[in-house]
């Protein structure tokens, strides 16, 4: 498929059929995450999928924007292993990488012919409890999928997109 195409057919998905998500479809998205650019290469991504039951009844304790999807997968970022924007002001890149990781996996599921909505509203400190995710990894996003139910649809004002004249300036604000 034509990027551009892809990119603006792409929706968040909030309803999900129960057909699963095959190994194949799955190993070609976490690809997708391990080829993403991330500052000086250090892959500081730490990715844990969720696919059995039980594991996506503890993410429902920690968002509840979960959809029923039947997989999700939470990136995070390592933040030892993270490139540091030192000479200057100490910035992370972690959260940039991470997001970079989400975005690449996200936009290969639309392309496998899954949804996917791209969560950050909920309770880290709930999702580092029931999945032991080790306090040095951040948790960024849950990007949750599968098939989109035969209803799915986008959400209201999803094509409403601004002219570019009021995001872009070229040379100075």
């Amino acid at each position: 498929m034509n990027f551009l195409k892809l990119a603006e057919s792409r929706f968040s998905v909030r309803s999900f059929s129960d057909q699963l998500v095959e190994q194949l479809k799955l190993d070609a998205i976490l690809r997708a995450g391990q080829v993403a650019p991330t500052a000086c290469n250090l892959q500081p991504q730490r990715i844990l999928v969720l696919k059995d039951i039980s594991a996506l009844n503890k993410l429902k304790n920690c968002t509840p924007c979960h959809f029923n999807a039947p997989l999700a997968i939470i990136t995070c970022c390592s933040r030892e292993a993270c490139w540091k924007r030192n000479k200057y002001d100490g910035k992370s890149s972690g959260e940039i990488d991470a997001s970079i990781v989400t975005t690449h996996m996200m936009l290969e599921a639309a392309d496998l012919g899954l949804g996917s909505t791209w969560v950050m509203y909920f309770d880290p400190d709930a999702l580092r409890a029931e999945f032991n995710i080790p306090e040095d990894y951040e948790p960024v996003s849950i990007l949750v999928m599968g098939y989109p139910d035969e209803n799915a649809e986008p959400a209201p004002g999803h094509s409403e997109i601004k002219p570019l004249s009021e995001t872009v300036s070229y040379n100075c604000f």
